[in-house]
């Protein structure tokens, strides 16, 4: 029980570090230089996109890990 409840820990730090790290790579764009008049809306488009990007990130590497993890089974 200990073990699934440490699991779903590392998972919700790791998603949240990956945003985190998206939304830091999407303001080194520097997306507001590209209007004119940037809309009002942008932060919170910028902070939409992070989220989505860095959660399919986080996805992606817990998929990858159990993948990597099965591949044991392979040799048993």
């Amino acid at each position: 029980m200990q073990v699934q409840g440490f699991k779903a820990l590392l998972e919700m730090i790791i998603t949240l570090m990956m945003i985190w790290i998206t939304f830091s790579a999407i303001q080194g764009i520097h997306i507001e230089h590209m209007f004119r008049r940037p809309p009002r809306t942008l932060p919170l488009l910028i902070v939409l996109l992070a989220t989505s990007v860095g959660f399919t990130c986080a996805q992606f590497l817990f998929s990858f890990l159990s993948a990597v993890n099965s591949l044991a089974n392979l040799f048993h």
